[in-house]
């Protein structure tokens, strides 16, 4: 990370400290760029290795839409997160808007995953989230969140 109050950076070790998610859920691997409140750019490596290729589909491995779903969540909650850093507790995924798929995603694709906040800071924060690999937009969709305070 560059800079504590205002990162522009974070690596694999600050997105664990800010994401509850681990092995095999956790699905971003950097962050590229902040900008606090407004937007938010991260890495997803796709590899052969990941556990859902061996089903899905053999002799023709493609990513799940829903975990392309999942990652736009992860990252988006990392944007609602560091825009609302006094608020302890999880922002949890409430619902999924408009959610398109342009192309498949398979072993090898880099996804970028770009974060635009539209309502960061209200009682239900949503972003719009934008999947691409390379040039190509893959998947998008409007993602809104709940917080849930810590403690059950």
């Amino acid at each position: 990370m560059t800079s504590p109050e205002s990162p522009q950076t974070i690596d694999i070790l600050g997105v664990l400290k800010r994401l509850p998610h681990r092995y095999p859920f956790l699905l971003v691997d950097r962050v590229l760029e902040v900008e606090t409140g407004q937007r938010l750019v991260a890495l997803k490596n796709v590899t052969f290795n990941e556990p859902y290729f061996q089903g899905h589909f053999p002799g023709e491995p493609v990513m799940p839409g829903v975990l392309i779903l999942e990652a736009l969540a992860q990252a988006g909650g990392l944007l609602v997160g560091l825009s609302r850093e006094n608020d302890p507790g999880l922002f949890l995924l409430a619902s999924i808007r408009q959610a398109r798929f342009r192309r498949p995603v398979r072993p090898g694709d880099q996804l970028r995953l770009e974060i635009k906040g539209l309502s960061v800071r209200s009682v239900a924060p949503r972003v719009e989230a934008r999947a691409l690999v390379g040039e190509t937009v893959v998947a998008e969709a409007e993602i809104m969140f709940a917080f849930a305070k810590s403690g059950r």
